[in-house]
């Protein structure tokens, strides 16, 4: 039991949080005015949320129903959200239970706790409280006993189990009900704790891919490039872990000689990173429709309900929403952790190609089912994990490249170049910060000049 003065000294900090951090930060931010000299720019700038190329904003509209006004707002709206999100993470410290949006202009931020106490302060800051059972640190160690479960028993069966936050529990995709309750019983579940899903469904790699640009392995198979990134000198970009092995040779999308596989990861993540030569040189665009291009300016990760489109050689262009974060799909090959889930529609040709959220760097196009005439599912993995593993840094618009800093997990002064997750704490001239976000530090992104991703303490 909580003594009642850590309770009140815990309460009283939640509320000041409340009163001080995101005075002027309405739930549905409007686009905000350029900062005036001398003045920290809010997260909408620092992420380039407020300034949107016009063919994201007409894919919103087509896919999601939006007017430009709207799909405008919206970017906004999830740029402005996230940090809120990031900063009554902190507050809650243990209650927080996740974060979402909802609204077709992502008006409303919705904040789990697990205390009812802590409401006051959540609609302080311009969110919707919701009082649930679990933590989001329960649920994700009930889906980490999923994940033993499934090194022990096939899971063809149930290929799909995710943390559902907004529904605050774990959710299994079953082909039937004996499938399901048997691989909840396998983890050691309660079947209160977890959600089964009957689908005829399975998800499958989208072979035969591309991204932005299409590229070709040992003059074969063809895949998609992700992103651009740079490993020291050398130059690259990231796809999916299924399209090669180290050191299957590449061609370009014109077929001239381009790289090599330097490392993949699959199953159990879906990630690779290709070694090109001088005569490609690392960008930071996404190709878009109509021979337009989107410029990545960073990776900071977008929340459960926001807005994302990804590029891909045989549908092109296509957006949708995140569903989840964290899921895990057992494809015929293999199974991948970690993915996150999507409404976006793919098809074959689409696989290791590019997902953003406005201009931030989302990840590469695993697999999924269904198909762009009907709808689907698509799941992508993320691009801060690939950064991470295979020490590397994303091109991007604004940023110095920078070598990423060792990744110890320990309070360390900040470095441009490192992959900082939510709640991880810096020093930066003798002051400490924790992150609201996760995503890679750019050099412009230094954490006194960008409130969005970080909180003094």
């Amino acid at each position: 039991m909580v003594h009642r003065h850590a309770r009140a000294a815990r309460r009283s900090a939640v509320t000041a949080l409340g009163a001080l951090v995101l005075a002027g930060l309405p739930a549905a931010a409007a686009a905000d005015p350029a900062p005036a000299a001398g003045t920290v720019p809010g997260a909408a700038q620092t992420l380039g949320a407020d300034r949107p190329p016009p063919h994201l904003l007409d894919a919103l509209r087509r896919d999601l129903g939006l007017t430009p006004a709207q799909a405008s707002e919206r970017l906004v709206n999830e740029a402005e959200a996230g940090t809120r999100a990031g900063r009554l993470r902190i507050a809650l410290g243990d209650r927080f239970a996740g974060a979402w949006v909802r609204g077709d202009t992502s008006q409303e931020l919705t904040v789990a706790t697990t205390d009812a106490e802590d409401v006051p302060a959540i609609e302080a800051q311009g969110a919707k409280a919701a009082v649930v059972r679990r933590t989001l640190a329960d649920l994700e160690a009930a889906k980490e006993k999923l994940d033993a479960a499934a090194g022990r028993v096939r899971t063809l069966d149930t290929p799909v189990w995710y943390v559902d936050v907004p529904k605050n529990r774990i959710m299994v995709q079953a082909t039937s009900q004996e499938a399901g309750a048997a691989f909840v019983e396998a983890a050691g579940l309660r079947g209160e704790d977890v959600g089964i899903r009957m689908t005829e469904v399975r998800p499958r790699l989208l072979q035969d891919i591309t991204g932005g640009d299409a590229f070709y392995i040992n003059d074969s198979a063809r895949c998609s490039v992700g992103f651009s990134v740079t490993k020291g000198e050398q130059g690259g970009f990231v796809t999916a872990g299924h399209c090669g092995d180290p050191g299957d040779t590449t061609t370009g999308y014109d077929r001239t000689a381009q790289g090599a596989f330097e490392a993949s990861t699959f199953p159990g993540k879906d990630m690779a990173w290709v070694a090109t030569g001088d005569q490609w040189t690392p960008t930071p665009d996404v190709k878009a429709q109509g021979g337009q291009e989107v410029q990545v300016t960073g990776s900071a990760e977008a929340l459960v309900g926001a807005a994302v489109c990804r590029s891909g050689s045989t549908t092109g262009w296509r957006c949708g929403t995140v569903e989840q974060h964290g899921a895990s799909v057992s494809y015929q090959e293999g199974r991948v952790d970690g993915l996150t889930r999507t409404t976006v529609c793919a098809e074959p040709g689409d696989s290791g190609g590019p997902f953003v959220a406005g201009a931030q760097a989302q990840g590469v196009t695993s697999g999924g089912s269904g198909d762009c005439t009907s709808g689907g599912t698509t799941f992508y993995q993320p691009v801060n994990p690939i950064l991470t593993d295979f020490g590397l840094t994303l091109t991007t618009a604004t940023a110095q490249v920078t070598a990423p800093a060792p990744q110890d997990g320990t309070a360390q002064e900040w470095a441009a170049g490192r992959v900082y997750e939510a709640g991880a704490t810096v020093t930066r001239d003798g002051v400490r910060y924790q992150c609201l976000q996760t995503h890679q530090a750019q050099g412009a992104w230094a954490p006194a000049g960008t409130p969005a991703l970080w909180q003094r303490l």
